[in-house]
């Protein structure tokens, strides 16, 4: 169940969010709603990329904290420019698993 809360925004926030509600056919509390949950899922991406960058997250790690899937997630790799954590030796025992050989 949703859960009102109370909180004190600058008047030009207020202002910015009326602006997006009637742009967008919403009443002020959907907006504010829509606007948070696209807030938080862009942070969650920031946080994980930063934590895998860092090399505190593997790859499925941060996948799975940014809520999107193993597969997708090095898209956001390449658009927010930031490197794969991947070295020689994580290829070669990849390449083991799927019983590749070099030729």
């Amino acid at each position: 169940m949703d859960k009102p809360i109370t909180t004190r925004l600058p008047k030009e926030s207020l202002i910015k969010i009326k602006e997006i509600s009637e742009k967008e056919h919403v009443d002020i509390s959907t907006a504010i709603r829509k606007l948070l949950a696209e807030a938080i899922k862009e942070w969650k991406i920031k946080y994980a990329l930063e934590r895998y960058s860092e090399g505190d997250f593997s790859l499925g790690q941060a996948a799975e904290f940014a809520e999107v899937s193993v597969w997708d997630f090095p898209e956001l790799l390449k658009k927010y420019k930031v490197n794969i954590n991947y070295d020689k030796e994580e290829l070669e025992e990849d390449l083991k698993a799927i019983k590749w050989e070099k030729r």
